[in-house]
């Protein structure tokens, strides 16, 4: 299969599958636990339908919108994720290549395997840095400064991870980084020579933007629990919050939040947006899918920062149901990564493609011209019509 045959980012997850070794691709695919929030967090959206207007005119519609104050050819972002190296030689330059071309914004981890000022000088389309706060207060509020020196244009704290969710996926694969070689999984990178060439020919496995900070990484292969638990500081309080907001002046996002009250409380403390999310069900399972938090969010915010739903998106369906329950936008994060394993650069931008043009399609069919024109009364929770029914029986 190659890009042009893949007709939605469920195909594009099997190409992905094909290219990656093993442990690799459980990486990415994997949840904590049980994986049931993994497995909710797209499975939620089938709880809501779509209600149509019939009988508009929908010869053009228009799928743009203004996010953290930028204008985007439609409501997306693409999520921070680490070490995107992994997936592809192209890396984290290839995907804000990508978002640059199809005018979304573009977020860069803190764990990333390309630098913030590379990024800076790379795109001048929106992009967003992604950050932690450490147990290195100092490494934090670096991360800031060079953020304004390189002309990002918003922050995101990322605040679900005061430890490291239980992936037992990459336990039982072993899984390190930089990847290594084991018995045990020498077999699947021996069946992935592209990958596995591409490893030796384009090396890059280093987390860029911490490592002047972080003795000892480099010189050996650690354990990805056992990096990021060293970093993660359970520590945290509100009280980090508000320091952070007090030395960033463009947008903040805070990631990671679930619930009403703390919505609330982050709007209070400077937050610009809400971004609604679990991690990919990466970290506590059985929590909520985000699309199921927008309502009670969106009415707990009152219209004082934007929501993002980051979680569970595969098609334009999703994204426009998310909405009308009350987002300004959503983010993804696996669907451009099963693209840039794909294909790179072009895989990401087939991502993209798909997404933009289901949207413009959905938007037509459901009687909408522009996305001002979504309202609530165009979704309604499945389960509730499923409940009417059965009471008429």
């Amino acid at each position: 299969m190659n890009l042009s045959r893949c007709y939605r980012v469920a195909d594009l997850q099997k190409l992905a599958r094909r290219r990656l070794p093993s442990p690799v691709y459980q990486y990415l695919e994997g949840g904590s636990d049980d994986e049931a929030t993994l497995l909710r967090n797209t499975a939620a959206f089938q709880d809501y339908e779509l209600l149509p207007s019939q009988l508009r005119d929908v010869s053009n519609v228009d799928t743009s919108a203004t996010v953290l104050g930028e204008k985007l050819a439609m409501p997306l972002i693409l999520s921070p994720t680490g070490m995107s190296r992994l997936f592809h030689h192209e890396a984290e330059p290839g995907v804000a290549r990508a978002a640059e071309k199809h005018a979304v914004y573009y977020s860069l981890s803190t764990l990333a395997t390309t630098t913030i000022e590379a990024i800076g000088e790379l795109i001048a389309s929106p992009k967003m840095f992604q950050i932690y706060i450490f147990r290195d207060r100092g490494l934090t509020a670096d991360f800031v400064e060079r953020c304004k020196a390189s002309n990002f244009q918003a922050l995101c704290l990322t605040v679900d991870t005061p430890v490291t969710g239980n992936r037992e996926r990459d336990h039982r694969t072993g899984f390190s980084m930089p990847p290594r070689f084991t018995a045990a999984s020498l077999l699947s990178y021996a069946l992935h020579p592209h990958w596995s060439l591409n490893l030796l020919r384009h090396r890059g496995f280093r987390m860029a933007n911490v490592e002047h900070r972080v003795g000892g990484f480099k010189n050996r292969a650690v354990s990805l629990f056992e990096y990021v638990g060293e970093q993660f500081d359970p520590s945290i309080s509100w009280t980090d919050f508000a320091w952070l907001a007090e030395r960033w002046d463009g947008p903040l996002v805070i990631k990671g939040i679930q619930s009403a009250a703390d919505a609330r409380r982050a709007v209070e403390l400077g937050a610009t947006a809400i971004m609604i999310s679990n991690h990919g069900g990466r970290q506590l399972d059985g929590t909520p899918a985000p699309v199921d938090c927008i309502s009670a969010i969106a009415e707990a915010v009152g219209g004082r920062a934007e929501i993002i739903c980051d979680g569970g998106i595969r098609r334009g369906t999703h994204i426009l149901k998310a909405l009308a329950l009350g987002a300004t936008a959503c983010s993804i994060g696996r669907p451009y990564l099963y693209g840039l394993a794909a294909g790179g650069q072009q895989g990401v931008e087939r991502v993209l493609q798909l997404l933009r043009e289901e949207m413009c399609r959905d938007m037509q069919l459901l009687g909408c011209r522009t996305l001002d024109e979504l309202r609530a009364s165009h979704v309604r929770r499945r389960v509730a019509s499923l409940q009417a029914a059965d009471n008429l029986l």
